[in-house]
């Protein structure tokens, strides 16, 4: 995929059931700005718990939001810019991630990004089934564009080839030992063919330049892009840095204890995020990423106001 100036967005399939009409009302208010890409999130099964007839509880598996394939279309046809799917490792087999490249392919949608996913053991596919790093779906990928398949069959290489991204941490993934292990593996994924990274959110700017830095100093020289969220409630100085080992910076956390209000709170994380993406532009960035889960209102504001 070639890398335009501006900005991207992540969006997530609707939970099952629910259609697409408050997707694309999201979508469409991007649209003003120009969005260079969107990508969309997987999701594998997870256990959920069903109260039965005598009061016990049983454990049963369930996708809360398929689609991702669809979905993508769906926004292709629609908005006419590129879709990137997530391709995952954790809860899907290489059988199942072979035959969505296969669908992807004939659907003319081959920018991917490929991800490891979340580490959760209580999940319906086991991990024996699964690639194990993103590394493993990188080869799958590259075997596939070369006409290579599980079952030894082998075509002509793809007429159009996946690209892909990958996932970079900036605070180092919460599994590495240190940033030089984060580092090595993000430098293979790289030689491996990955043609951009995006980062992990982050709230401190510095902790992505310094990133940037060390990557270039191991010869990682693909764009990184940066991943942005606004704060927007509370309790996110709690959850995201737990979640997404992201660390909140005291000036920000201070500034959001004295908030009086939901809606000052919202402001304050609003303005954070400006002053953020007004330092990466003027150093240079040219290409941001917004997460939109509980932030579509203040990276609209954000978009308006840059």
């Amino acid at each position: 995929m070639k890398l335009l100036p501006g900005f991207s967005i992540e969006v997530l399939p609707p939970v099952k059931g629910n259609g697409l009409k408050t997707l694309f009302g999201t979508v469409d208010r991007f649209m003003e700005f120009d969005p260079r890409y969107i990508n969309i999130t997987t999701h594998h099964s997870e256990p959920v718990y069903i109260p039965s007839a005598d009061g016990r509880l049983t454990k049963q598996f369930v996708r809360k939001r398929p689609g991702t394939v669809a979905v993508a279309v769906a926004l292709h046809n629609r908005y006419k810019i590129p879709v990137v799917p997530h391709v995952v490792c954790t809860g899907f087999t290489r059988s199942e991630t072979e035959y969505l490249l296969i669908d992807l392919n004939f659907l003319g949608l081959h920018d991917l990004l490929l991800l490891r996913g979340d580490n959760n053991k209580e999940i319906l596919v086991p991990s024996s089934e699964c690639h194990a790093h993103a590394t493993d779906l990188i080869a799958q990928v590259n075997n596939i564009n070369n006409g290579r398949f599980l079952d030894g069959t082998l075509n002509e290489p793809l007429e159009k080839q996946f690209s892909f991204g990958v996932a970079g941490y900036p605070e180092k993934h919460e599994e590495a030992p240190n940033m030089e292990s984060d580092l090595r593996y993000l430098k293979q994924k790289v030689d491996a063919g990955a043609e951009y990274v995006v980062t992990q959110m982050f709230f401190d700017n510095r902790k992505y330049f310094a990133f940037v830095d060390r990557c270039r100093d191991e010869g990682i020289n693909v764009p990184i892009i940066p991943g942005l969220k606004p704060i927007t409630r509370r309790g996110q100085l709690n959850a995201l840095p737990r979640i997404f080992n992201s660390e909140i910076p005291d000036d920000l956390v201070r500034a959001i204890d004295a908030c009086k209000t939901d809606e000052a709170v919202r402001e304050t994380g609003r303005e954070w995020l400006v002053a953020q993406c007004k330092e990466l532009r003027a150093a240079g960035v040219e290409n941001l990423h917004f997460y939109t889960v509980s932030g579509v209102e203040s990276i609209i504001e954000t978009l308006r106001e840059l």
